[in-house]
């Protein structure tokens, strides 16, 4: 069995997130972020040390979706 650990975000973020996610296979906001941090991760492990560029490319993403102010 997996351990797990809690990750905190704003109130409003995680209201946006279940409008985002209604209608989705995502059951929960824990759903998405875990979803969203794997394929940060695996993206990162199959190319390598992630650069500078690419983390921003990402934090863009984020952004534009609205997760990141």
């Amino acid at each position: 069995m997996a351990d797990y650990t809690t990750v905190s975000i704003p109130k409003d973020l995680a209201e946006r997130v279940e409008e985002t996610i209604e209608g989705t296979s995502f059951s929960s906001t824990s759903d998405l972020v875990r979803f969203l941090l794997r394929s940060i991760v695996v993206e990162h492990q199959r190319e390598g040390e992630l650069t500078e560029a690419q983390f921003q490319d990402i934090t863009d993403q984020l952004r534009d979706l609205g997760y990141l102010e």
